[in-house]
């Protein structure tokens, strides 16, 4: 059979969610892949154990349940994942909203919500609406990381001055206000220890970058506090000592009430994990020069915050600083993930005792580290010398995430940045038709013309579009006619250069055309795209109404006569 190529077939379901630790087995993996994973595991698994343990108790949660995260999640999220490097495990954006919702719930609706959140990830993923996140705008993505350092950092202060409180809150400013009220409590000693915490950390990173300064720095300063028998809280005083085995899965109670309730909470966690998620798949993607499958990414993040809440552990989502560490390890694929894993519930079986000597001023200071490195200072002010409407949403943000909720600030945040978006691009409109989408406030007239038009010979008026035509920028269209002071013998709309076009704006044209007929005023369209004239079709155009061109000179001389019109819009 001869002709044109036919296109592509569409990717089947099968090869859009397969995970990459299959394309990585079908390429061959041989003992010095295997050598080579084994490694990078390790040393994602050297710096996992004290993140883990540290954000667990930041959240509200015990040391355990950050391990279980990293070997649970963490294992499904690099052998279901869509991203060949991707380390899964407990993150610290999820501090804030894990606090507040154990705090409102107890640990059990927690668990709930973040099942809840997993089928909601999955709901996401198969229904292929990954690359909808993408979208959040940058500013946003920025104020938001921010403003969850600037409260880990506050939570952790409870520890690093060694302060005594029966209950420290999850929301900032009743957080300050805790501190604050118990400042008489400050221990020196502790203060001591995460000073010297910080000061170890640094060096060891300052000496050699890929040096696991992390844990040595932890394990360091632990043995010193044990032999100068330092009066410090340790985890052992506050959690006791962690589980010898491997920990049973469990649901947790529920009932449609329950679960109505948990909800918004369940929603934030997925849509947290899901941004961030694939925003370390693509750093992933930047350093290698490979490619995720965003879906499927957000298929094994829902299995993974399933499986994570049915063994008790807290939510699971891609961690940006964890997987560059596994790239920089020369990581060949997803098994190094794996194998991190093990390597973290080995250490959890093994070790696991000798955790409880571990100063929590210690942990603390690891998360101010943490903190601090989540603030992106460059892009901040790469914003704020950009773009004021930015700063403005950035600040806006920033606000809301500390002192209201992570959910709203993420829908006020996309709500501005989509706001600002629709201006800029109405101002394209603007600008190529000369015309004022929104008018300023003018005095009432009485008589005459409201506005003047240009015709030409045969008097027609030509209106040129350009860009995409949404309910932002097609409002003034309709109103034309009552603008032009003489009454045209026909017009042609030139739709050359508009690219799309929004069922309200399909709206307004169509009025336009209806109100035209009504003044017996001939319309033509010019060079209008196919998706453009399916769309107002839909909408209910009736082909009687308006003359199609392929420019707009030819619909010039069908309006006049020159050439017999075209009225089949179907043809």
């Amino acid at each position: 059979m001869t002709g044109a190529a036919s296109a592509p077939a569409a990717p089947q379901f099968r090869e859009l969610f397969a995970p990459k630790l299959v394309t990585v087995l079908r390429e061959g993996y041989t003992p010095a892949n295997l050598r080579q994973d084994a490694l990078a595991g390790l040393t994602v698994a050297v710096v996992a154990i004290p993140l883990s343990m540290a954000i667990a108790i930041a959240s509200g949660a015990g040391p355990a349940a950050g391990l279980t995260t990293a070997i649970v999640g963490g294992f499904l999220i690099s052998a279901l994942g869509g991203s060949r490097f991707q380390i899964g495990g407990p993150a610290g954006a999820f501090i804030v909203l894990v606090a507040k919702t154990i705090e409102t719930f107890g640990y059990d609706g927690f668990l709930l919500a973040t099942i809840m959140a997993g089928f909601m990830l999955l709901g996401l993923g198969y229904m292929r609406l990954g690359s909808l996140i993408k979208y959040i705008p940058h500013s946003v993505l920025v104020a938001f990381t921010a403003g969850i350092a600037v409260i880990i950092m506050a939570s952790q202060m409870r520890d690093v001055f060694g302060l005594s409180l029966a209950r420290e809150p999850a929301a900032f400013v009743p957080k300050v206000e805790a501190l604050w009220a118990a400042h008489a409590s400050f221990n020196p000693a502790a203060l001591g220890v995460a000073v010297a915490t910080l000061c170890a950390i640094l060096s060891l990173q300052f000496w050699n970058p890929r040096f696991p300064g992390l844990l040595v720095a932890v394990a360091a300063v632990s043995i010193a506090v044990f032999l100068l028998k330092l009066p410090v809280e340790t985890i052992g005083a506050r959690f006791g000592a962690l589980p010898t085995s491997p920990p049973m899965p469990h649901l947790p109670a529920f009932s449609f009430a329950r679960i109505i309730d948990v909800a918004p909470a369940a929603f934030a966690m997925a849509l947290l994990g899901g941004i961030e998620s694939l925003l370390s798949a693509a750093v992933a993607d930047g350093m290698t020069g490979r490619r995720h499958r965003s879906n499927c990414e957000l298929v094994a993040q829902g299995y993974a915050n399933i499986a994570s809440a049915l063994f008790g552990g807290l939510c699971a989502t891609g961690t940006i600083a964890r997987t560059a560490t596994n790239v920089r390890a020369h990581a060949h694929g997803p098994v190094a993930g794996m194998l991190h894993a093990v390597f973290v519930l080995v250490f959890m079986l093994v070790a696991g005792p000798l955790v409880a000597y571990v100063p929590l001023a210690a942990l603390a200071a690891v998360l101010v580290i943490v903190s601090w490195n989540m603030i992106e200072k460059e892009e901040i002010r790469a914003i704020f010398r950009r773009d004021w409407a930015e700063a403005g949403i950035f600040l806006v943000t920033v606000g809301l995430t500390v002192f209201r909720d992570v959910a709203e600030a993420i829908g006020v945040g996309v709500t501005l940045g989509s706001l600002l978006f629709m201006h800029r691009m109405a101002s394209v409109v603007e600008k190529a038709t000369h015309t004022r989408l929104v008018d300023d406030d003018v005095p009432d007239t009485v008589g005459g013309a409201e506005g003047a038009h240009d015709f030409d010979a045969r008097g027609i008026a030509v209106l040129s579009l350009r860009g995409p035509l949404f309910f932002g920028a097609a409002g003034f269209v309709s109103s034309v006619l009552d603008r032009i002071g003489e009454k045209p013998r026909g017009f042609v709309l030139d739709l050359g250069r508009v690219p799309f076009i929004d069922e309200t704006a399909a709206h307004a044209l169509i009025s336009f055309f209806e109100k035209a007929q009504k003044r017996s005023v001939r319309v033509a369209i010019a060079g209008i795209q196919k998706p453009v004239l399916r769309t107002l079709i839909q909408n209910g155009l009736d082909r009687r109404l308006v003359t199609l061109a392929p420019d707009a000179e030819t619909a010039r001389k069908r309006l006049s006569g020159a050439l017999a019109p075209s009225g089949a819009i179907g043809a």
